[in-house]
Order: C-alpha cells, then structure tokens, then sequence
C-alpha cells in the first residue's frame, strides 16, 4: 500500500503528520522546480504554518522538464516524508503541504490558468542557477533557444521566465495584483537576478510590460541552507519498512535548516518568522556569508573527493588534508565579510565542521560537483577577487578552482558529473595541454573574472595549481599547499 490521505491513519505512532485537515487547505504559492530541496526546506516551513492554521498557504508544485517527482507523488496525493538523519539517528516526518503537481511541458496552459488565479500571492522558484539563462555578463542569453521559443509562442512556455512574465502580463490585463516572486536558488543577490532577467524577458515580448515586472512586481532576496543528499533505493526501502507503506520519493535531510528572506511581500506572505524564518531588510551578508563558507568549501571538498576517490562529503571531511584545506578557506573567506553585519563567523563555521561530518546522510561529492560552471562564480571566483583587491594570498581558492578544471578533465566515462558546458569545455581539458593556455581557455568559456583587473593573475594562480596537480597528483598537490 502507498502512502496516501487514506492511509495516513494507519501509520506508526513515530511517525509525525500533517496536524491540520488537507481538504481545508487551498493554494497560496505556486512553486517552479518541485525538486528534493524545495521538499525539504521551504515546503517544510510552510507546512508548521498549515499546521499553525494558515490554511490558504497550500503549494501546488511545478516541474519544468522532468514527470519524475509528479509520477512519484501523485499515487501519493503529494505526501512524501521527510527522513531528519544525523549519524544513527532518524526522525520522519510526512510533508502534506504540496497539494498538486504538474509537468509544465505536458499542459502549460493549466499551470498559467493556476497562476493567474487570485487566491496565488507568492511564486517560489528552486530550478538551479543554470535555469536562469543568463550569459557571461549576467543578462538574460536572449538567444537561447528556449527564450526564442517562449517569445514566439507566450502562451505555451517552456522557461520559468515564460511561466511569470505570461502569468503576469495575464494578471495585469485582468486587474488582478501580481503575485511575489521569491527565488530560492543559490545566486547572489537572488531577487535582483531574478528581477533582471525576468523585465528584460519581458521588455523583449513588449517595453511596457518589461518596465511593469521591473517596476511593479515584488522581488525579494532569500538565503535558503539545507543539506538534502539525492534519494537512495536503501533510502526508500528504510522509510517504507518504517512506515508500513510505500512512499516512493521520502527525502533524506539534515536536523539544520535556515532561510532568511527580505520582508517585501505586497501581496502577503505566511508567517513564516514564527517557524524560524529570519525576515530581514538586507540578505546580503547572509547570503555571502552562506555562499562562501557552505557552498565553496562544498565545492572544494567536492573536486578535491573526486580526485581523491571519496564518494560523500562525510568521508572527504574526515580525510585531515581536505580537512585542513577547508579549515584554511574557510579563514580566507570570513576576511572578504563584512565586519559589520553582525555575522557570527565562528559559530557558522562550527555547525558546518558538523554537518559535513555527518556520516548519515552519504551527500555524494559527484552530486555536489555538478555544474561547476554556473555555481563557482559565486561560491569561489567571488571571494577569491575580493582577496585579491585587499592584496591578500589566494592560494588556496585558485588550487580549488584548479581541481574543478582537474576532476572535470578526470571524470572518467560515463562522466560522475556534468556541466552546462560540457560541450565547450570538452575540447579544452586535453591532459597534454599547456597549463595556462587550459585554464586561460575555461575561464573564458565560462565567464570567470571577465571584468576583474585580476584575472590574468588568478588565471597563473590557478595554471601553477593544475600543472602541480598533474606533476605530483592531487594527495601530493594538497601536501604541499
């Protein structure tokens, strides 16, 4: 038997549920990109507000290509269980807030007709930083075929551009308000982003619609932080013996979550602060302090498991070189924060040394690795010039940004990750090719320092990185870092 509103009843008393009436609850937030994260973290905290009796706050779940999570959940009625692991022990919760779900590619106009509803107030995205289409300098790739294809047929879209900017544009004719639209990806400055690329999808449909989403419609920033590893066949089989019925998708999480949110909300919002939501005039320190200490030392540690044959974060934390490594950028990148904000670097940095030693969750490094192209700006090229603007060392972030170029070209066939660029960078990995020429050539291809005065540097910095990393092999290469 399947987990399902019928046999919710029957479960195990240990199991908690949804503490409200799910027929009660109608939607609030339509949600783009209904992946494992948006199920472990922002469906999470809306569910404590179900639950608090905030019953207008359901999500109706949207995936842009895949039918997967929809196949999963819908036999389900959307209810799945959140699996809360740290080391030996597991606490399980059933997530009832997800109370439809589609795949826009196979009705688009069903999910337009959902967001123009009235009752719709916020519109939550979770589609990766890659989905964004932006090209080298930030802007919308107007050339992108998916963009083409979204101007010339509004009514049948295939981006989350298309999605908003249709729903909005059919919102405003018919005088309902707009909707907030809330990014939750890992990009810096989220809602600005997300604001740009969204007018300026929008001023290419019509000039006036484009300045209508950049000036009327609300765009807040968000910092969202949970570790959610990808499900296991061990992972369902665990949750399903401990149910007593079969859930098809349970997601695997840590006891930490965080999300921190700029308060701008026209329409409404959930009261979300009740539930340890920190809403904030300024995400900006959070979410540098977030992409710089979690994101890059996941990247490094990722890269640097990969050369080092360690298949999860646990196991890589606990190697003392990749433990010292990231001790070392870790003090490197709480230099480049601000002094100011209030920041409590220490106490961050602790709980993280906590949650990568974890030995629970089993995130794998190839996981984490991919798409290096669209995360590592943020997560290393940022700080890394940052440094280098105050004359400060930047060993350590351009051997990262080394490994990435090393375990890319040494990811064996089938590769254990991708990148966007794949295509682009293929070629230019050659194990024989000149250190400097590879690494001028990637960081062309994907954009890295393309402004910075400093570029050339970090371009050196990080050829002597990779070629030490081909003389002497990467356990060597970290040695003698």
């Amino acid at each position: 038997m399947r987990l399902s509103n019928a046999t919710l009843a029957g479960l195990p008393a240990s199991v908690r549920r949804p503490a409200y009436a799910r027929n009660a609850v109608t939607p609030g937030i339509v949600h783009l990109g209904v992946g494992a994260f948006h199920r472990a973290h922002q469906a999470a905290y809306v569910d404590e507000c179900l639950a608090a009796g905030e019953t207008d706050w359901g999500i109706v779940g949207a995936s842009l290509r895949s039918a997967d999570t929809r196949d999963a959940l819908a036999p389900q009625d959307g209810l799945y269980t959140l699996a809360v692991r740290a080391d030996d022990r597991e606490e399980l919760i059933v997530i009832g807030a997800l109370l439809r779900l589609f795949v826009a590619p196979e009705d688009p106009a069903v999910l337009l007709d959902v967001m123009v509803d009235p009752a719709v107030r916020i519109v939550t995205l979770t589609v990766t930083e890659k989905a964004y289409l932006r090209n080298a300098t930030g802007d919308l790739d107007a050339d992108h075929p998916d963009i083409r294809a979204d101007l010339a047929a509004p009514a049948s879209p295939r981006t989350a551009h298309g999605f908003i900017v249709e729903a909005l544009a059919r919102r405003r004719a018919a005088g309902t308000p707009a909707f907030t639209v809330l990014s939750c990806d890992n990009l810096p400055n989220n809602g600005v982003t997300t604001r740009r690329v969204m007018a300026q999808f929008a001023a290419l449909r019509d000039p006036e619609l484009g300045c209508f989403v950049a000036e009327e419609v609300a765009f807040p920033s968000s910092m969202v932080d949970r570790i959610v590893p990808a499900t296991t066949d061990a992972d369902r089989a665990r949750v399903s013996a401990a149910l007593g019925l079969t859930d098809a998708w349970p997601v695997p999480t840590e006891p930490f979550m965080q999300w921190v949110v700029e308060d701008h909300f026209p329409a409404g919002r959930p009261d979300w602060e009740r539930f340890g939501v920190t809403m904030v005039e300024d995400v900006t320190p959070y979410e540098e302090m977030k992409l710089r200490l979690l994101n890059g030392a996941h990247s490094s540690i990722a890269y640097l498991g990969q050369l080092l044959g360690h298949e999860t974060v646990a196991d890589a934390f606990a190697d003392p070189a990749i433990r010292r490594f990231v001790d070392g950028i870790w003090q490197d990148f709480i230099a480049t924060l601000p002094a100011d904000a209030g920041l409590d670097t220490a106490d961050y940095i602790e709980r993280l040394a906590s949650r990568f030693a974890n030995t629970a969750l089993r995130h794998r490094t190839a996981q984490i690795a991919n798409d290096g192209s669209q995360k590592l700006p943020q997560r290393i090229v940022a700080a890394t010039l940052d440094r280098m603007d105050e004359g400060l060392g930047v060993d350590r972030s351009a051997f990262a940004l080394a490994t990435w170029i090393a375990a890319l070209a040494g990811r064996g066939t089938p590769p254990a990750f991708t990148d966007p660029l794949d295509a682009v960078l293929a070629p230019l990995l050659k194990a024989d090719g000149d250190p400097e020429v590879v690494v001028e050539a990637v960081f062309a291809a994907a954009g890295f320092a393309a402004a910075s005065p400093h570029r050339a540097a970090l371009v050196a910095k990080t050829a002597a990185a990779l070629a030490t990393l081909r003389d002497v092999g990467p356990a060597q290469a970290l040695a003698l870092l």
